[in-house]
């Protein structure tokens, strides 16, 4: 079974069960993360004995916006769609992802799924070696290229657009100019308050290999065909990780029904599990096959 005929054969009540958005659901979820979040910031600015180790779990916090900035691209984590806008933009600054942009590269994504030329995400260097993992885990390839990618769409620098319409660019270099000044206002704050500093410049430059371990998982070494339910892995983990990554490490059935709200994917796993193709057991046990088959 593919996945477009798992979806086929849902009833509609179903479906309309599945997709059904709520803002409660996305409110109490964020409620919970950004609380622990704000619990990490106090214990850093208190700094009570052993407070340093706050810090990766703030920037595991901070990181892990993106699986809610991935989400608002679809306009699911909140029924009202301001607040899936505004919280795209709000997780896009902490991440220096550009929502706007990141919106087209995303859905291009999912259209052509872990095909070779078709795929933005697939446009970077394969990871054949170890070295090139370390490499990519350690997180520099990542913040050298978003700032590269603000800085030509600040500054009208040509970029790959080539899943962006022509007519988006304007709004999408405007954003990127509003999220320069930002920053450029956060670092100025450095001069007189570190607080930026150790609440999310360090936290999420320590972080982010967290997060670099957790995308590769999503659909590192899987088929390159367009089912699903086989160029797209479902991993099994603990309830602490899905909460922080919004659910999903139920990856493939979201890659299957991009329609389904974050705090639905549980229920349409129940569904597809019997159907889905690549799984893994757990982080740790992807990365340790993973590094397996590179020498």
């Amino acid at each position: 079974m593919d996945h477009k005929t798992l979806i086929q054969y849902l009833p509609p009540e179903l479906r309309a069960y599945l997709t059904e958005k709520s803002n409660r659901a996305g409110l109490v979820h964020l409620a919970g993360h950004l609380g622990a979040s704000c619990l990490a910031s106090t214990l850093i600015l208190m700094a009570p004995p052993l407070w340093w180790l706050a810090l990766p779990l703030q920037g595991i916090l901070l990181v892990f916006l993106f699986t809610l900035e991935h989400e608002a691209t679809h306009k699911t984590p909140f029924a009202s769609p301001w607040l899936n806008e505004v919280m795209g933009r709000i997780c896009g600054l902490i991440l220096i992802l550009p929502f706007e942009w990141f919106r087209y590269f995303h859905l291009a994504h999912h259209k052509y799924t872990h095909q070779p030329g078709l795929d933005p995400e697939l446009d970077g260097p394969a990871l054949e070696t170890r070295a090139q993992w370390a490499w990519h885990v350690s997180g520099i390839p990542y913040w050298r290229a978003q700032i590269l990618l603000m800085v030509r769409l600040a500054f009208n620098r040509p970029i790959e657009s080539s899943f962006i319409p022509e007519a988006a660019l304007p709004r999408i270099r405007r954003e990127a100019q509003v999220m320069l000044a930002i920053y450029e206002l956060a670092l100025l704050s450095l001069f007189w308050n570190s607080a930026v500093f150790w609440l999310w410049i360090l936290p999420v430059l320590l972080a982010q290999p967290f997060l670099r371990l957790y995308l590769l998982a999503e659909h590192g070494d899987c088929p390159q065909v367009a089912n699903m339910l086989e160029n797209t892995r479902t991993t099994f983990t603990n309830r602490v990780v899905r909460f922080v990554a919004w659910n999903m490490p139920y990856h493939a059935e979201h890659h299957c029904y991009p329609a389904v709200p974050f705090h639905n994917l549980p229920a349409l796993h129940d569904i597809a599990r019997e159907q889905l193709q690549v799984t893994a057991p757990g982080y740790v046990a992807f990365s340790r096959d993973y590094l397996a088959r590179r020498p």
